[in-house]
Order: C-alpha cells, then sequence, then structure tokens
C-alpha cells in the first residue's frame, strides 16, 4: 500500500512535532542546516522499518554524506520538538582514496575502510583507543558488517574547525562517525544506546 509522506509523518510524528520539523526547513537558526526532507523521510522510514529494534525514539542522528566533509553534515534531530543541532563528521578513507573531501562510495566490506550508508542502532557507551565511543549495529543490508568491523562513534583530533581552516577538509576515519570532541558529548548524551542513527546520501 502506498502511503503519502504527509500521512506517514503524521503517523510517525505527533502533530505538534510535525509542525515543528516542517518550521526547520522554513528557516535554521544561527545559520544551521536544516535536515533536507528527502533524508528526514528515508530516516524516519527506517525508524518504522526498524521499529522492534530501536527502542528510544525520543532523538535520532542523520548523517547526509551528500555534502562535503567540510560541511556540518550530521544532524541529531529531536523528534518532540523538531529542534535541530548539526555537528561535523568525517567518513571512511576508503569512500574518499584521493582525499577530496566528498564522499564517492559506500561499502559495507570488512577492511575496506569506507563509511556504510543504512539504519544503525546505537549500543552501549565503552571508552577505548579513541576515548568514549558508542557501539553501532548495523541494521540493514548495506551496513550489516558493522559491528564486526567496529564501526562506532567517536571523538577525533582530525574532526576540528582547525583542520578545515588549513586544509578546507576534515581528516578520514577508518568507516567510524568520527566527530569533533566538542560534539561528542552531546552526541554520547542524547543519542545513548537504543536510538537510530542514518546514514546516506540525497
Amino acid at each position: 500500500m502506498t502511503v503519502s509522506r504527509r500521512a506517514f509523518l503524521g503517523a510517525t510524528l505527533s502533530g505538534v512535532a510535525l509542525a515543528a520539523v516542517h518550521r526547520t526547513h522554513a528557516a535554521t537558526a544561527a545559520g544551521a542546516r536544516s535536515v533536507p526532507p528527502q533524508l528526514l523521510e528515508r530516516a524516519l522510514g527506517a525508524l518504522q522499518r526498524h521499529g522492534e529494534r530501536i527502542e528510544h525514539r525520543d532523538v535520532i542522528g542523520i548523517a547526509d554524506f551528500s555534502l562535503p566533509s567540510s560541511s556540518p553534515r550530521f544532524y541529531l534531530l529531536n523528534l518532540a520538538d523538531g529542534s535541530v543541532s548539526s555537528h561535523l563528521v568525517a567518513h571512511g578513507r576508503g569512500s574518499d582514496p584521493t582525499h577530496t573531501g566528498w564522499l564517492q562510495r559506500f561499502s559495507n566490506e570488512p577492511h575496506s575502510n569506507a563509511t556504510s550508508a543504512g539504519a544503525y542502532r546505537t549500543g552501549a557507551l565503552y571508552v577505548g583507543g579513541h576515548g568514549p565511543a558508542l557501539h553501532l549495529d548495523g541494521l540493514d543490508p548495506t551496513n550489516s558488517n558493522a559491528a564486526a568491523r567496529a564501526i562506532v562513534v567517536h571523538g577525533a583530533w582530525y574532526v576540528s574547525p582547525h583542520l578545515l581552516d588549513t586544509f578546507g577538509r576534515l581528516g578520514r576515519s577508518q568507516g567510524c562517525f568520527a566527530v569533533g570532541d566538542a560534539s561528542l558529548a552531546e552526541l554520547l548524551a542524547k543519542l545513548g544506546p537504543g536510538r537510530l542513527i542514518y546514514a546516506d546520501k540525497v
């Protein structure tokens, strides 16, 4: 059965939250980008599709890898009020072999060092080689190897405004969602275990 976008969003969000989300597309405070509508629709579709695996539906993360690494392209969306914060995030070196700053391709292959598209469930918080981090499980065929590849959310020195000022692009991860230290605390606190992160291009 085909469901209209308005009906689908209305079934997923409350009326108040839906209006707030639409307002984020009309005007965004402090120059932050709003979530692209196509990507929002895909993310909400993933939330519905994987509903039994996603325990908490208050906040979701959306990564728009159609933008260059110089853009704050990881969106933290509060589904209750439609508020959005945007953050810098690196892509994998296997997705951008010549280090252009643009993601060229996704891959789910082990040892590819590439970013994978699809829906992720956030897992346990832990402290590893990069400091505080968040485990991820891939929920789609396009990212089913995420846990085996140790794809996580972590902080990285190569994700910083200083790097952008110097080189015009961020460094690259091994496929992880590497974010700046200034963003990490907020992302770990507001995502935490049992929430959705959706990554794709539009």
